[in-house]
This record gives C-alpha cells, structure tokens and sequence, in this order.
C-alpha cells in the first residue's frame, strides 16, 4: 500500500513537472534557430544534429528501452521545447540494447522533429 501511494507521488510530481513548462521557452526558441533544418514528410527535423539518451542499468529489457527514450525525450524537451521533444517524431532514430549481470543498459539516437 505505502509503494503504490510512493508511485502515485511520484509521477504526479512528474507529471506536474512537465505541464509547468512552457512549450518553448526564449533559450530553446534560441538553440534550435542555430541548427540547420530538412522536412521529411510531415515533419521539420534537424539536419545533422543528433542527440543520445541511455537507460541505467535496468532488470528488464523493455524497462531499459523506455528509459532510455525517456532520457532523449527529457533533454531534448530542455533544450528545444515540447514541440521537438517527442521521439515518436524523431528521425535517424538507432536503439541499441546490451545485458551484463542480469541488467540491461540500452542507448538511442535520433534526430529532433516537429510536426509542419
């Protein structure tokens, strides 16, 4: 019972964390102005710039998989905005996933895009 009352605290505080951010604040607007950018379909995406999120070590595979998007999505949303921050949008994305002592690190790249 004191667990799941622990989670719940947790991701609303998560969760209250980032929808207290601006979609794009005039550091972000700043940083992504600076890189080259290509459309790819829909989607506005930076043409070179990658960034990189990795899992700590983590009992399940699919739990070091959503960390490590988790970890991407996190610092690009810093550094870009809400609007670049979603990996489902990213392009060039590469995810690699290692086991050592019964743990799973796993590592993803990608490159930021907006939907227009």
């Amino acid at each position: 019972m004191i667990r799941t009352k622990s989670c719940v605290l947790v991701a609303a505080i998560v969760a209250c964390h980032f929808l207290a951010l601006p979609a794009m604040t005039a550091q972000a607007k700043e940083n992504i102005e600076f890189w080259p950018k290509v459309k790819v379909g829909g989607k506005t995406c930076l043409r070179s710039h990658e960034h990189y999120g990795e899992s700590p070590p983590w009992p399940s595979k699919r739990g070091a998989r959503a960390a490590a998007i988790r970890k991407w999505e996190s610092f690009t949303t810093w550094e870009y905005g809400r609007a670049w921050g979603r990996y489902s949008n990213a392009t060039g994305k590469s995810l690699s996933c290692d086991q050592a002592k019964g743990r799973w690190i796993c590592k993803t790249s990608a490159r930021p895009c907006r939907r227009g």
